[in-house]
């Protein structure tokens, strides 16, 4: 009597019989409930609730100290209950139980849910007889495993029967019936939840409502399209026939899903048989398979293969199912990962904190107060009888308790104690409840840099998919200390192949796991991100300093604290990005509403400079993640070590694989292969004007991907006399020197009033005096190496250019002598005049480049400072606020300084005009360059 299988649901239209019999209520009902389960329960609940009698509860025999439901329920009204373990022995009614049921002096029995036989005797002994629910639309599917045939035959339809009980098998009287379509994506659990469970409870009351009306009808059951299904509980009964076509395969293994599962064998290589349960079946669009790996299934004459987004098989049809997940033995693992789970040994376990030991123990007696078990490692739910709901009750008091996100998945992926502790105390991690530290083994190649009194392990392959993975052919590129000129250590080279696993990995991970991340879950994640930069923040800055030249106290306060600023920064956007209601004029009498919608692009490539090269990583990519992309960066090919040592600690703040990717190598190859990739439909940029071009017409070409690009610069800084010359010349010095010259705003062009002009340019010489140049680490040096011997070697030809040119070298203009290491001295040009190449074009080092100008001629001044191709920064120094207002608003460049330079924060937008770029890093407005808007227009 019913059906012992549950599943999920939505609901629709119905039908109910009108015709036949009905049947005269003279007396008060006297229900009894003869059942199980939170179905048997809610319809008890709701039958009190219209105010009907129920004389007593007959239920099942506890399980392992566990009381069901029904039994619960039943008692906390003050209902009789019996629980018998089988109201028959050996075909024979036990005459105990019967009078036990008889005491009760029942006039109606009701079914709701009833997985054991019931003597006709009690059928037939209640005065106006025992109505049973069945799920599906009877006479098709009679039976214990309705609902799983409804989805394996493909039915258009699903639904239930209330019936009247007879001795067959669902076979009597027809009271009442109700129907919804079956939709492409339902599964055995989401036809249950979504209709048949909910609808069925109201039913139930509905049915005894007509019968205590006396207008319940009894309509014969038609044999015509009748059918009798096999059990599924029967585990012979639950093999995947895999010789069909595609879409008899779907069906079958949404039809078991999630309880109990498609079952099917696995044979390996070395002949081993594995039997395996499939779930998350869909039918595949695809015709072909490329860059799959095959995986063999007993019994199928068909193909099979593993890509990252599952297993594909092929039906008789030719036709491809996809399936999600793969279960062996009592772990459930993504079937995309089937080879390397296959391969690896169960995860070390978590060092447990003292606070999460304390966790530790409110977890356990979560899962003892359901199973009525004692809790160890190896406990599995499922193998210890749970059902649904307690599945439902576990999740949501483990968040309730534990404030931690977890869903049902998070069960059915780690169903023993021992993985669903770990599973939950690294989500704790990744949130803002725990220190994740170094408690997450890390398998890596690794360069340890011993410096600063410190020994730093940093990894040298490409970061794809959570793992460090060797480049294609192992192949590697080596990085120079500019300090000495020695090899630090090799890196991956990476491939077009290795770009291409990337954009796949933050693909899927965009369509997947990324997806079931809220918003305010992400921005926990990047507050943890910037909380272990700033643990990690001497380690980071050293590394800057070894691998790009760094002065060591900038990269502390710039280079390393300026990217942990953009972090928390946008950590704290992410749950507010949001769109607009739009009043809009409706064709009378209709009304509309109109929305917009900002929504994530997708995938978005970054490639990144090697003047800053954490903070450049860390101003786009900030902004990137907070919007919801994900991301494949490629850091500058001669340091990319940060980003490198960034990505391990992506994965410590509980970033989900493929989020965050790390592809090291060359511009020509790895950067290329990314603006040419057609799954990328975002990339930022920044770095040279010409290169910028070759990339925007990569983007072009391939996809019309949108792009951002902050490029070139010859920012003019114009110094009146009526300055605090002082203040001028230090901040001027700056603006020149800082960073070494590497610096994209770095003023290109000195304006200097000729008042002031030769004291202005023996203060900046006398300064220029008293820098320290040397080794990066030394806390006094105020001038490090150039990043590179071939941008030295541009610097040297730039100061040439600038002598043969007439323009007067005042100081430096060549390497430091006898010193190692690729050391320019900080230098100095005057009496420069429009036309030269120093004035024109940009020297990105440590190169001041000063003209005279007269004060009587304000529209001239501004046109030299204009008269040039870039646009990015610029800035004026006068105590004459108006004067400085005029120059700010006709000066073509994306940011203004006025006396003072190089202050930037990431609140405040940062970007260039002309041929400098476009889109903006920093501030609100770097999010629109990451997002996408979307119009939703609703008549009603």
């Amino acid at each position: 009597m019913g059906d012992p299988v549950k599943s999920d649901t939505k609901t629709n239209g119905f039908h109910k019989a009108t015709n036949g019999h009905h049947q005269q209520q003279q007396e008060e009902l006297k229900i009894a409930i003869i059942g199980q389960s939170n179905f048997a329960a809610e319809v008890l609940e709701l039958l009190l609730e219209r105010d009907h009698l129920i004389v007593g509860v007959f239920t099942i025999a506890d399980k392992a100290a566990r009381e069901d439901v029904l039994a619960t329920v039943a008692r906390q009204h003050g209902i009789p209950v019996f629980k018998f373990s089988a109201w028959r022995r050996k075909g024979v009614p036990i005459p105990e139980v019967l009078e036990q049921y008889r005491s009760v002096g029942a006039n109606l029995n009701v079914l709701p849910f009833c997985s054991q036989f019931i003597p006709m005797e009690v059928i037939d002994g209640a005065a106006y007889g025992s109505i049973c629910y069945h799920p599906s639309i009877l006479p098709l599917h009679r039976g214990a495993s309705a609902i799983s045939w409804t989805l394996i035959e493909g039915d258009e339809r699903a639904g239930f029967s209330i019936f009247w009980a007879d001795d067959g098998l669902d076979t009597g009287p027809i009271l009442l019936q109700k129907q919804c379509p079956v939709y492409g994506d339902d599964t055995l659990d989401t036809l249950y939840k979504r209709f048949l469970y909910p609808e069925g409870v109201t039913a139930m009351a509905e049915a005894v409502d007509m019968i205590a009306a006396g207008t319940a009808p009894k309509i014969p059951q038609t044999e015509i399209g009748a059918s009798y299904d096999p059990a599924l509980f029967r585990e012979e009964n639950q093999y995947l026939n895999l010789n069909q076509p595609a879409v008899r395969i779907f069906n079958f293994i949404r039809g078991l899903d999630s309880v109990p599962g498609a079952l099917a064998v696995v044979r390996m290589e070395d002949g081993e048989e594995v039997p395996v349960r499939l779930y998350g079946a869909s039918l595949s669009a695809r015709r072909s398979m490329v860059n799959g790996k095959p995986i063999q299934f007993k019994g199928s004459t068909g193909s099979a293969f593993v890509t990252r987004e599952g297993i594909f098989i092929t039906g008789t049809d030719g036709s491809l199912v996809r399936v999600r997940r793969i279960k062996r033995g009592n772990r459930v693992i993504p079937a995309g990962e089937w080879f390397e789970q296959m391969g690896t040994t169960k995860a070390t376990p978590l060092v447990l904190t003292e606070k999460e030991q304390e966790q530790d123990t409110l977890l356990r007696s979560i899962w003892k107060s359901i199973l009525k078990v004692e809790i160890g490692p190896e406990t599995d739910f499922f193998a210890c009888g749970a059902g649904s709901m307690d599945v439902v009750r576990l999740v949501e008091e483990v968040k309730d308790t534990l404030e931690v996100p977890i869903d049902n998945e998070t069960l059915f992926m780690a169903p023993m104690y021992g993985e669903f502790l770990q599973e939950v105390i690294q989500r704790m991690r990744s949130g803002s409840n725990g220190d994740r530290g170094t408690n997450i083994p890390l398998d890596y190649k690794h360069v340890v840099l011993k410096a600063n009194r410190r020994q730093i392990v940093v990894p040298t392959q490409l970061f794809i998919n959570g793992r460090f993975v060797d480049a294609e052919g192992a192949k590697t590129i080596p990085i120079v200390n500019p300090t000495n000129e020695k090899v630090i250590c090799d890196v991956a080279n990476a491939s077009k192949a290795d770009v291409d696993d990337a954009v796949q990995a933050a693909d899927e991970a965009f369509r997947g796991v990324w997806t079931s991340v809220s918003a305010r879950e992400r921005g926990q994640l990047m507050y943890r991100l910037a909380e272990l930069m700033e643990q990690h923040r001497e380690e980071l800055a050293t590394i800057e300093s070894i691998d790009s030249g760094a002065v060591y106290t900038l990269a502390l306060k710039t280079h390393v604290g300026m990217s942990i600023d953009a972090w928390r920064y946008y950590a704290g956007w992410a749950d507010k990005i949001e769109g607009s209601t739009i009043p809009v004029s409706p064709a009378r009498p209709n009304r509309v509403l109109t929305f917009t919608k900002k929504e994530p692009i997708g995938v978005c490539a970054l490639i990144t400079p090697w003047n800053y090269p954490l903070m450049m990583l860390s101003w786009k990519m900030a902004a990137c993640i907070a919007a919801g992309n994900t991301v494949v960066i490629k850091p500058a090919q001669v340091c990319p070590l940060t980003a490198l040592k960034f990505a391990e600690l992506t994965v410590r703040a509980g970033f989900p694989p493929g989020v965050i990717n790390v592809v090291t190598g060359t511009g020509s190859l790895a950067g290329q292969a990314l603006a040419d990739h057609p799954a990328v439909r975002k990339l930022g940029f920044t770095g040279s004007t010409p290169i910028g071009k070759r990339i925007m017409a990569s983007c072009a070409e391939s996809n019309i991907k949108k792009c951002s690009m902050e490029l070139g610069g010859k920012s003019p800084l114009v110094i009146f006399a009526d300055c605090h010359l002082e203040k001028a010349v230090r901040l001027g010095m700056s603006s020149v020197f800082f960073n070494k010259g590497e610096n994209c705003i770095a003023a290109g062009r000195l304006f200097v009033e000729d008042r002031i002009h030769d004291e202005f340019v023996r203060k900046v010489i006398r300064g220029i005096k008293t820098m320290k140049i040397g080794d990066p680490l030394d806390r006094a040096t105020a001038h490090g190496p150039q990043n590179h011997r071939a941008h030295l070697e541009k610097l040297q030809e730039y100061c040439a250019i600038g002598v043969k040119e007439g323009a007067k070298l005042l100081y430096g203009g060549k390497r430091v002598p006898k010193m190692e290491g690729l050391f320019f001295e900080p230098t100095v040009f005057t009496d420069v005049e429009d036309h030269m190449y120093i004035a024109r074009e940009e020297s990105f080092g440590p190169i001041m480049v000063i003209s005279k100008f007269h004060a009587s001629d304000f529209d001239a001044l501004v046109a030299r400072a204009n008269s040039t191709e870039y646009g990015l920064a610029s800035g004026v120094f006068t105590q004459d606020i108006a004067k400085a207002l005029r120059f700010a608003e006709r000066v073509e460049a994306g940011t203004v300084f006025v006396n003072t330079y190089n202050k930037t924060d990431v609140a405040a937008p940062f970007g260039g005009f002309k041929q400098s770029g476009f889109g903006k890093d920093l501030g609100k407005e770097a999010l629109n360059e990451y997002l996408k808007t979307k119009c939703v227009t609703v008549e009603y």
